[in-house]
């Protein structure tokens, strides 16, 4: 793990998540970090930015890079069945000088990129 899913991977636990995984490989693609709380399962993309130029970490995840999260997700359900009941989320934590915002994708990519609103 680098800084940034360090630094990601601490803050998920602090809210109280367990960590499941961390640069898993599925689907031919990466999940940075996977996390669990309760009935709610989180697939997370980590960007560290040492500046906000250019969008910062959240900028740096674009239409593409979210599409293969979801196919990577895809595939590790596949393999985990015990997970399909649970509450997916898709997210991205953008670490910046410390600093951690989380951001879920949009449901539908072509309305918005990116749902803010507050985490639990």
């Amino acid at each position: 793990m680098n800084r940034g899913e360090r630094a990601a991977s601490r803050h998920y636990l602090l809210r109280g998540y367990r960590i499941l995984g961390a640069n898993v490989h599925a689907g031919g693609y990466e999940i940075d970090l996977i996390a669990r709380r309760g009935t709610r399962l989180v697939f997370v993309e980590v960007k560290e930015r040492s500046r906000e130029t250019y969008g910062g970490g959240v900028g740096a995840v674009n239409s593409e890079k979210r599409r293969r999260v979801r196919r990577a997700a895809a595939s590790w359900l596949q393999a985990h069945p015990e997970a399909a009941a649970l509450e997916i989320r898709f997210e991205v934590a953008a670490v910046s000088g410390g600093r951690v915002e989380r951001l879920e994708f949009a449901d539908d990519d072509s309305r918005r990129e990116w749902r803010e609103r507050p985490f639990r």
